[in-house]
């Protein structure tokens, strides 16, 4: 599966960062949906002068992977890319879904290159893409903030519950009166995060030996969620943004190496 795993993940890096890469979120968007016209590119089989569309081209004839997949990858980062930058979330389900339109969809596609049909990896899949995804907005939100998306990742109903939320001019906003309110937010998206990594886990004996290793990344999420805790959700804290995930490299090569060795993730 490595090769697919290789083009498949390449592709995702590619429009995960396409929005930050760019210079004008007009010519990041315009990214996505060239990458949304790739996809349509590659399944009618035309010619495509990129290196990354050329491998998973290659990937995709070889092992049938399915077409809607990879769509709803690109078209979930369109529509969060069109969103404004005031414009939050209402409900912790609207980022559940994203995160499995764009974190769990890569797992799938990747079992499939496997040879891999199991309705219970399938399952867990989704659970570590979903626990993926939401963790990996949380660790983002300075980054988001700094560039002036307001904390866009903290949906109303968490944002509200601690008294994040303000309205300014008939908008609701998100503000950082409180870093302790903050903190409280980011435990509660997290607590999410964590019940899906424990389904994910409470699945482990019934999924295929072959399939564990795809869902291998829920050890960096395991990761990600130690080191918050650590910092006591403060998503500001220094440590957090040390090493791989706030943990030093070669501890988590470590860690990583052993739930491989394990057969477990």
């Amino acid at each position: 599966m490595r090769k697919a795993a290789f083009a498949i993940r390449a592709f995702n890096i590619e429009t995960a960062r396409a929005m930050d890469v760019a210079s004008d979120p007009k010519i990041g968007l315009m990214r996505l949906l060239w990458w949304q016209e790739a996809i349509d590119k590659i399944y009618a089989k035309k010619a495509i002068e990129h290196p990354t569309a050329q491998a998973l081209s290659s990937v995709i004839h070889e092992n049938k992977i399915t077409k809607g997949w990879l769509k709803r990858s690109v078209e979930a980062r369109i529509n969060d890319a069109r969103r404004e930058s005031n414009e939050i979330p209402e409900k912790i389900k609207e980022l559940e879904q994203y995160a499995e339109d764009t974190a769990s969809t890569i797992l799938y596609t990747t079992l499939q290159a496997g040879g891999i049909r199991s309705t219970i990896a399938d399952h867990a899949a989704s659970h570590v893409g979903k626990a993926s995804g939401l963790l990996l907005l949380i660790k983002s939100l300075p980054y988001h903030a700094s560039r002036n998306r307001h904390f866009s990742y903290i949906p109303t109903e968490v944002a509200a519950k601690h008294g994040l939320l303000s309205k300014q001019g008939g908008q609701i906003e998100l503000h950082l009166d409180s870093r302790e309110n903050l903190c409280s937010a980011v435990f509660d998206m997290a607590s999410i995060a964590n019940v899906h990594l424990q389904k994910a886990r409470e699945l482990a004996g019934k999924v295929p030996a072959e399939a564990r290793p795809v869902l291998l990344p829920a050890v960096p999420a395991q990761v990600l969620l130690d080191s918050l805790s650590q910092a006591h959700f403060d998503v500001f804290d220094p440590r957090l943004s040390r090493g791989v995930l706030g943990l030093p490299p070669l501890w988590f090569q470590v860690k990583l190496k052993w739930h491989s060795w394990r057969g477990k993730y």
